[in-house]
């Protein structure tokens, strides 16, 4: 009998009946014991120590190779028949090489306190800094990585553009990270995917191909149409914003009969973007109806109007190019100048968005700067609440159309007074070179009303320069009032511009925090329990100048 079979019968018998083995090649183990626990003990000691002893150095049949034989070892060995069995598992191909660096000893050990939960709200800026510095996540941390990115989906970009190579590898190995396969634009599997491959696969195939053959692209998604299902016939056709051009109007238009709620939105809007296309002169034909110009004389003066009339029905045709039906009151509310708006003046906002707004240059005869600050009035009442429906309509028209020079005079106007967010997303139409004037002018203009920080919110960073200059004196507007609103609202926008705003504004802010808590003698401390507004503002700013302080180095290392 063999020295492990007689371990096992000692473990089945019991070791009052049978006592543990003595193991010649260890006498130590072997002492006398004299109680049956000790006895118990020294087998299962012993039992450990030859299973390492019967594993180490064991080499696995052939079938379990899976064809190492003959993929994995020389010639001279495959012939001796330890090739692998008829359908045994392939071995696990290794990881291709990358061609890219994995980021620096320091970046890596940051990245590491940053996935165990220091400053984590920062992890999407040090994969986006990586990739942008031709970095890679070094292999040891794509584990933890990966699995943040399987329970957040808005981390799944970022991690894609900074894995490597052995990040797609590893994910290939565990379904849990098959996210990250085939997630970026290239849908793999050649041109059979469209045929063959998930809808992101196809969604990504018909990108790419709207990209050089949009024709192609169309014709393809037209012979599978009437077969795919109403969720995938929004997705693809979402993809004609790629290379949209007056050779789609015939399709879409089609698609405006579609059975899907989602896809006759879609067409509609994608219409709406389309200059010269029938749709938008269905749109300017009921916008006219609704705006036209008017010269009154006041004071003696005469000047041009623009005088507003609010459709009075809902008919098929409107709903058909995508204006749809509410009752009165269920459209969003309207901002701070009021409740939710009527029925009629969402429709009158739904039909300004889809119409081209060359409609308004060619009936007023001025630039839109000029049409902009006309005075505003109502049809029936002569009053200019119907202003903010229009600038409203007009702010989304220049958003859909990406119309900058509309952008500019809207925000250079100040319009939009009860809804000063439509304005914040313009500002991404303008170019670059005026965007942070713009913002900071929007800042100042909002500072002190609850729109400030829905307005914040759609301004993405970094927060550099005249923005910058805005936002920090903000904060010491915020952080110098004493109400409990002003509380509120200094924390929320410290949590905001602890990821937009440059780093470099982290010294301002720094003596800003400790002003204020040598003014409410604090001592700039966070602990402890915290009383006065003095004390809310300086924890908020110090958190924010710590997490400010924590990009600065965590940016110098990855681009060192």
């Amino acid at each position: 009998m063999s020295t492990w079979n007689e371990h096992v019968t000692a473990a089945l018998l019991g070791t009052q009946r049978r006592p543990a083995p003595v193991l010649a090649d260890h006498p130590a183990t072997g002492q006398t014991a004299q109680e049956p626990a000790e006895q118990a003990g020294r087998l299962l000691d012993q039992a450990a120590l030859l299973t390492v002893q019967r594993r180490a150095g064991h080499r696995p049949s052939g079938a379990a190779m899976g064809g190492l034989d003959t993929a994995g070892l020389g010639t001279g060995e495959a012939g001796t028949g330890q090739s692998a069995a008829a359908g045994a598992p392939a071995l696990i191909a290794p990881a291709p090489a990358e061609d890219v660096p994995a980021a620096s000893d320091a970046a890596a050990g940051r990245l590491a306190r940053i996935l165990r939960g220091e400053q984590i709200r920062v992890l999407p800026e040090w994969l986006e800094a990586a990739a942008a510095n031709g970095l890679r996540v070094p292999a040891r941390l794509l584990p933890e990585l990966l699995e943040k990115g399987r329970s957040d989906r808005m981390l799944r970009p970022a991690i894609v553009r900074a894995a490597g190579r052995r990040g797609v590898w590893l994910a290939l190995q565990n379904t849990d990270w098959a996210y990250l396969v085939g997630a970026g634009d290239d849908p793999g599997g050649g041109p059979d995917v469209w045929q063959t491959g998930t809808r992101n696969q196809r969604v990504a195939h018909l990108i790419r191909l709207r990209g050089t053959d949009p024709a192609g692209a169309r014709e393809a998604l037209r012979e599978t149409w009437a077969k795919e299902p109403a969720p995938d016939r929004a997705a693809f056709l979402a993809t004609f914003e790629h290379g949209l051009s007056a050779d789609d109007e015939e399709f879409l238009e089609e698609a405006l009969e579609d059975r899907g709620k989602d896809v006759r939105q879609l067409a509609s809007d994608l219409l709406a973007r389309l200059p010269g296309s029938a749709y938008g002169r269905r749109m300017a034909v009921r916008a006219r109806e609704c705006v036209r110009p008017e010269v009154r004389t006041v004071r003696g003066r005469r000047q041009t109007w623009v005088v507003v009339e609010a459709p009075h029905e809902h008919d098929e045709d409107m709903a058909r190019d995508g204006v749809p039906f509410h009752p009165t009151g269920s459209f969003a509310p309207g901002g701070r100048a009021g409740g939710p708006v009527g029925a009629r003046a969402g429709w009158l906002r739904e039909i300004l968005a889809r119409t081209p707004l060359t409609t308004w240059t060619e009936l007023f005869g001025q630039p839109p700067m000029e049409i902009v600050c006309l005075p505003v009035a109502d049809a029936v009442d002569r009053d200019a609440r119907g202003a903010r429906d229009v600038h409203i309509g007009w702010a989304r028209a220049a958003l859909r159309q990406r119309d900058a020079e509309w952008a500019r005079a809207l925000l250079k106007g100040g319009v939009v007074v009860d809804e000063p967010e439509a304005l914040a997303d313009l500002l991404a139409i303008l170019p670059a070179a005026e965007r942070d004037a713009a913002a900071a002018g929007l800042i100042r203009w909002v500072e002190g009303n609850p729109d400030l920080l829905r307005v914040l919110e759609r301004i993405p960073g970094p927060w550099s320069g005249e923005l910058a200059d805005a936002v920090v004196a903000t904060l010491a507007g915020a952080a110098e009032r004493s109400s409990q609103r002003y509380e509120h609202t200094l924390t929320q926008l410290c949590r905001l511009a602890d990821q937009r705003l440059v780093p470099e504004a982290g010294p301002r802010l720094e003596a800003l925090a400790h002003r204020l808590a040598t003014e409410s003698g604090t001592g700039g401390g966070t602990s402890g329990r915290v009383v006065g507004s003095g004390t809310v503002a300086t924890r908020a700013l110090h958190e924010l100048t710590e997490t400010l302080r924590f990009r600065h180095e965590m940016l110098k290392e990855l681009s060192a």
